[in-house]
């Protein structure tokens, strides 16, 4: 009786141990194929990084932007930019605390054996719209709010 116990206490053990190792590893292998997904965002070269957004200030951007993404990205990356059957969020944190020109860098250059189109052919300025709208996007938040884009 109490061989019993023990053996089932050690199979309990051992499967506890071994969930919580599945548990701990899971993140890891997720966190692993989160991070290739954005792995392009820092191949921009350092000058291409540096970049500023010549239209940051400019109020009419973000909804420049809003409008050329519906036009050019949301198939992939989904309306709201949570994601989309091909493309990944440009809600998360890789995506917003990217500098604009590695966005800038990675819109006109694109990533083709991944998916992303090459947009350099879209104009400089409304590259630079897509930016700005995407730097305006919130993570988890609705990129609207009666009508109107977020800025941050």
């Amino acid at each position: 009786m109490i061989r019993a116990f023990l053996a089932s206490a050690a199979v309990l053990v051992v499967a506890v141990f071994a969930v919580g190792q599945s548990e701990t590893s899971r993140p890891a292998s997720v966190s692993a194929k989160k991070a290739s997904i954005y792995a392009e965002l820092t191949k921009a070269p350092a000058k291409a990084a540096a970049k500023r957004n010549p239209l940051e200030h400019d109020p009419d951007a973000v909804a420049a932007g809003e409008k050329l993404f519906a036009e050019h990205c949301a198939e992939c990356h989904g309306e709201t930019a949570n994601g989309g059957r091909k493309g990944p969020s440009l809600r998360a944190d890789e995506v917003q605390k990217s500098t604009p020109g590695s966005l800038f860098w990675l819109l006109t250059n694109g990533v083709v054996r991944k998916g992303m189109p090459v947009w350099s052919k879209l104009p400089e300025p409304q590259r630079w719209q897509l930016v700005s709208f995407i730097k305006s996007l919130r993570a988890g938040a609705d990129p609207k709010i009666d009508g109107q884009p977020q800025v941050p």
